[in-house]
């Protein structure tokens, strides 16, 4: 069994894909409003929202019990629509070495965009089980952002 792995998925949503991408680089602590179920509370420990290099605790529910990861913004594409997150610290590094999330948001229509999250990890031994139920979650908290979007109240904006 290899200890290092990749998994992805897609989710298809009626967000914008810059609004999406603007969610995760930039403003990652209005997660928790927008997926209250799932995501409690982002916190800033480091530098600043939507800067590569900012630390920030998610506290989150993975599998029906309450977590906690610490990651750092590793990187932020603007012109890709892409952040990457590396886990530093909190729950995942028990059973992994290395875990590294990424999240890319390709425009597809009008107001709807293709959300494209990669999950790179090394386990600290073979009998950790892949990510697969994290990948789930993450994908729902996808559709949770949509549905936080599709149910605000429009704006006299166009």
């Amino acid at each position: 069994m290899t200890l290092s792995g990749k998994m992805e998925a897609e989710v298809e949503i009626k967000v914008s894909a810059k609004t999406f991408h603007d969610v995760f680089s930039c403003r990652p602590h209005h997660v928790s409003n927008m997926s209250p179920a799932k995501v409690q509370n982002v916190d800033l420990h480091e530098g600043d929202w939507g800067k590569p290099g900012t630390v920030i605790s998610w506290s989150y529910v993975h599998d029906g019990v309450a977590k906690i990861s610490k990651q750092v913004i590793e990187a932020i594409d603007d012109v890709k629509l892409s952040t990457t997150f590396k886990v530093i610290g909190g729950d995942i590094t028990t059973e992994f070495k290395n875990f590294k999330i990424i999240v890319h948001a390709t425009p597809k229509g009008e107001g709807s965009c293709l959300v494209h999250w990669t999950l790179e990890y090394e386990k600290l031994n073979e009998n950790v089980p892949d990510p697969r139920t994290l990948l789930e979650l993450l994908i729902h908290i996808s559709k949770d952002i949509e549905e936080h979007h599709l149910t605000q109240k429009p704006t006299a904006q166009a």
